[in-house]
């Protein structure tokens, strides 16, 4: 698990200037760079393996691939017993979990993926 000290600032063609958060706080700026896991423990963790999901999409910025956008948890008073995105991402990730390399998965499709597999 990391913190948000060990969030970045990315220069991007696209999105400019993302910071890293001052504070716990500031999350909307925040890149989560994976290669610090990676480098950190290389016998356990690579691109290959390595899987990180989110609500916010440009936490992905320095690694695409391995990120899967969720959808938002809101209004938790009102939607605890009806919301069952993590239910569902468990299932995806058992799923994957059986593969050796992650990289030719698209996230951005993990539902149809679970249901592909689901329905064999």
């Amino acid at each position: 698990m990391l913190d948000s000290a060990a969030m970045i600032t990315v220069h991007t063609p696209k999105r400019g200037v993302v910071e890293a958060p001052h504070h716990y706080y500031a999350q909307l700026g925040q890149v989560k760079p994976l290669g610090v896991i990676w480098d950190k423990f290389p016998e356990f963790y690579t691109r290959k393996n390595t899987i990180m999901f989110d609500d916010i999409g440009r936490n992905f910025l320095m690694n695409p691939q391995n990120g899967l956008k969720i959808r938002p948890f809101m209004k938790a008073h009102l939607n605890r017993d009806k919301d069952r995105e993590l239910l569902k991402l468990s299932q995806y990730l058992k799923e994957i979990g059986k593969l050796d390399d992650f990289t030719d998965l698209n996230h951005k499709h993990w539902e149809r993926y679970l249901s592909k597999r689901q329905g064999q």
